[in-house]
């Protein structure tokens, strides 16, 4: 059982209530390696928690709980399903539940019919009696909800996106570590892209690409955005564009930056300047802006 929780980014909060047909359970500290839950229904397909109370080895989850969600609805011929996955754990003493929200869409097929998180929370966390995950009886309770969604679009589709193109002139003589593109409008925000074209403090020698909000804008109390973006690098003698895509969750405590985006500056300077030493960078935009939108609430 899989889960490719290395490529994927968690976003944790609590919440007082789960969200409609989500499946909770009760396990005992005592319970076996691995823990299955009755079928529950969400999105008109069938599904069911699994739980690795004591971490699921196989897939790199030792030293934590790993928990996923299993679609059990069998159709003929397959087809894709997409979803969000949230999972919960109870605290006693916040009387609320950790949400832990698996930011990316994942795919649900015949031939990947289980994703899921393998460290979704340390063991060490889990049996501190003063974080108060330990409920009355010894028991710990899990959950798990999921948000069915249409399919995730890429480039070469006709995209319902924003989409910006950006001309830097002269990029082999620029000298200042960042530049800013003029500003757009996108999802009732304001955004400006910042190129650093020498990279960033976690990606130097590599171009490296941002996307913010403008000083001006401010998020309110509570509100998310989610920005589905991708980039590419235009090749100016072909079709070999350089690209790359990121989903991410902006807040106020990030609210400046998306996900960086970096490529070789050797490739760059080698395949991606024109004569003139001009590189064209464009960026196709989804945003979901407010919390009514939150696909998790």
């Amino acid at each position: 059982m899989g889960s490719n929780a290395s490529d994927s980014a968690m976003l944790k909060s609590w919440r007082k209530t789960t969200p409609p047909s989500s499946s909770l359970v009760r396990i005992s500290q005592n319970a076996n390696d691995k823990y299955e839950s009755p079928p529950f229904s969400s999105g008109g397909h069938n599904w069911r928690l699994v739980v690795y109370p004591k971490g699921n080895e196989e897939d790199n989850g030792s030293g934590f709980v790993s928990m996923y969600v299993e679609c059990l609805s069998s159709t003929t011929p397959p087809i894709d399903v997409f979803a969000y996955l949230t999972f919960f754990v109870f605290s006693e003493e916040e009387k609320k539940y950790l949400s832990i929200q698996d930011v990316e869409v994942k795919r649900f097929n015949s031939s990947k019919t289980v994703w899921g998180l393998s460290q979704a929370l340390s063991i060490e966390t889990l049996k501190d009696r003063a974080k108060g995950f330990i409920l009355y009886g010894e028991l710990h309770e899990f959950g798990a909800h999921v948000k069915i969604v249409s399919r995730p679009v890429s480039f070469g589709e006709d995209l319902p996106f924003h989409k910006f193109s950006w001309t830097i002139r002269d990029f082999s003589l620029l000298r200042q570590n960042d530049c800013v593109s003029k500003t757009f409008h996108m999802g009732e925000k304001d955004w400006t892209l910042t190129l650093y074209p020498k990279g960033d403090s976690r990606a130097v020698g590599e171009l490296s690409q941002h996307l913010h909000l403008t000083d001006n804008d401010t998020l309110l109390k509570g509100e998310l955005i989610l920005l589905r973006v991708n980039l590419q690098v235009l090749d100016p003698r072909g079709s070999n564009h350089l690209t790359g895509s990121l989903n991410s969750w902006l807040m106020n405590s990030n609210k400046a930056r998306g996900k960086t985006q970096s490529m070789s500056l050797d490739k760059i300077q080698g395949a991606y300047l024109d004569r003139e030493g001009t590189l064209e960078v464009e960026i196709e935009c989804e945003v979901l802006n407010s919390i009514e939108n939150h696909p998790f609430f």
